[in-house]
């Protein structure tokens, strides 16, 4: 128990410090100090300071995963589940963008350092999206003759509109 502590403490504190001074301004030692732990500690936990980023994307990843994982379960229309399972990504983003402050812009803009970690996030929830729509299709409410190929599409759709663009208009 310990361990996933001090882990999840050098996460936060890396995730605050990232945010604060945006990391490539960050070094490995100022996660070690602000986090009151010595670098031995921290090297322990991550190789380097790219491995700890990959470890902030994936516990951001892991809280939205969290609160998609809460709506399917909720008791509701299928239909208002999807919607709320695309508001909640959605402001999930948002609020992962407002509380990181100035790792917005590095946070997302490497989108390809993201990704890896992100495709096990796509598939879980792919999983959630299908459910709910099969569950959708057997109450009559979808009328959809393939849910595979929908729960695949759908995410993919509305994950476009999370990605910055070059494009000022």
């Amino acid at each position: 128990m310990a361990v996933s502590k001090t882990r999840a403490k050098l996460v936060d504190v890396a995730r605050q410090l990232f945010a604060k001074n945006g990391v490539d301004d960050t070094t490995m030692n100022d996660i070690a100090v602000a986090s009151k732990k010595g670098r031995r500690t921290l090297y322990t936990y991550f190789k380097s300071k790219e491995d700890i980023y990959m470890a902030v994307v994936e516990s951001e990843l892991e809280m939205l995963s969290g609160a998609m994982e809460k709506v399917a379960e909720q008791d509701i229309a299928p239909d208002t589940k999807i919607l709320r399972l695309i508001e909640t990504h959605l402001d999930s983003i948002k609020m992962v963008v407002f509380r990181n402050g100035t790792l917005r812009a590095g946070f997302f803009r490497d989108i390809w350092r993201v990704e890896a970690v992100r495709k096990n996030f796509d598939r879980t929830e792919t999983k959630l999206f299908r459910q709910v729509l099969t569950e959708g299709k057997e109450k009559g409410i979808f009328d959809i003759d393939n849910v595979n190929i929908v729960a695949d599409i759908v995410p993919v759709y509305y994950k476009h509109l999370t990605l910055p663009t070059n494009n000022p208009g």
